[in-house]
């Protein structure tokens, strides 16, 4: 179903068909049904907020797209922990045996995971172990320590990784994975669930990609119940392992990350996720950094949102290499979440206005 389309040359559109013929019709085992993704919206009631939708009217959707088209914001930046990652940590530990939880968990994340998961496991009253990047967010990693998680800092995001999956295995605790598996996708499917009933009638859902269980789960939401609605895939081009991925047909990794848009910045694809993604997924595209920041500084200047670059991601695919398909359309924008430091924040939003 999916298919790759960026700003790249022909020679990498006609490698972009190629990929979209080979897997269009291959199935992704265990994803997330609708009765699956209701009944874990029934459990996390009253735990995870159902955030607000806003419809954006002014500014660069009124002067940059055709009157008809409609923009909805999902603001997951409301969300508990500052994203909607609380969703999917939350079902992980609710799914956990008393035993699991006696044991506790290991995250691995450059922000949003470890804040979620602190979060959550402050909630279910189980001790959480977070290895962030040392370049991680001082704001994340201040607020994972206030959550009561115990940060451990690594050189990098491979180290981070390789260090958490140690530790996992030494104590036998549970690794909550950032981005893959089923009750992953479950938790972040709720969000395309409340979505479709916020604003029936979508043309477009347009979904920001770090290693995918995001849009995984959202998709899987959006296709079940509307399969007419489109969903998109939006990477930065220095975090783009979906899109690699997608078109060697199997999970890659990435031996450097490089985007201002750190939470998507995924260093491999695991292969439940890519699989959940090829079955529900229209499109991935690639935005820079230059567009997420310009992005940052339209949802800042019309919407008054102070989000951070991930949060941007699906923005800048709408107003760049989606503009010309989603003009005139009703579209929603995952806004996904706002965990960064003031200093950092102006830095980017200067940069966007074009002002730096």
């Amino acid at each position: 179903m999916f298919q790759l389309m960026d700003r790249a040359s022909s020679h990498a559109c006609a490698e972009t068909l190629a990929c979209t013929n080979t897997v269009t019709d291959r199935p992704a085992s265990g994803y997330p049904t609708l009765e699956a993704i209701r009944q874990t919206s029934a459990r996390l009631h009253g735990k995870a907020l159902l955030t607000p939708v806003w419809q954006w009217q002014t500014g660069a959707v009124e002067e940059q797209l055709h009157p008809s088209t409609g923009v909805w914001l999902k603001l997951e930046l409301f969300q508990k922990s500052g994203s909607f990652k609380f969703r999917a940590a939350l079902n992980c530990l609710m799914a956990m045996d008393e035993s699991a939880r006696q044991r506790g968990v290991v995250a691995v994340s450059a922000g949003n995971h470890a804040v979620a998961v602190a979060y959550a496991a402050r909630l279910m009253q189980v001790h959480a172990i977070v290895y962030m990047p040392r370049a991680a967010s001082p704001a994340r990693i201040a607020a994972c320590r206030e959550y009561g998680a115990e940060v451990r800092l690594a050189t990098d995001v491979h180290e981070a990784f390789r260090l958490g999956n140690q530790l996992a295995q030494q104590e036998q605790r549970t690794l909550v994975h950032p981005f893959d598996g089923p009750l992953t996708a479950q938790g972040t499917a709720t969000v395309g669930l409340e979505l479709m009933q916020q604003v029936p009638g979508l043309d477009a859902v347009v979904v920001p990609i770090g290693g995918g269980g995001l849009c995984a789960g959202i998709a899987a939401a959006v296709k079940q119940i509307n399969p007419g609605c489109k969903v998109f895939g939006v990477e930065p081009f220095g975090a783009d392992i979906m899109y690699r991925s997608f078109l060697s047909g199997k999970p890659e990794k990435l031996d450097k990350v490089d985007t201002v848009a750190d939470s998507l910045g995924a260093p491999y694809a695991m292969q439940y996720s890519m699989d959940v993604c090829r079955r529900f997924v229209d499109e991935v595209v690639r935005v820079n950094d230059d567009e997420i920041c310009r992005a940052m500084h339209a949802l800042f200047r019309d919407m008054k949102l102070a989000v951070e670059p991930a949060a941007a991601v699906a923005t800048a695919g709408m107003f760049g290499p989606l503009r010309d398909r989603l003009d005139g359309k009703q579209v929603a924008l995952i806004v996904c979440g706002s965990n960064m430091d003031a200093a950092d924040y102006a830095g980017l939003l200067t940069r966007g206005s074009g002002a730096g």
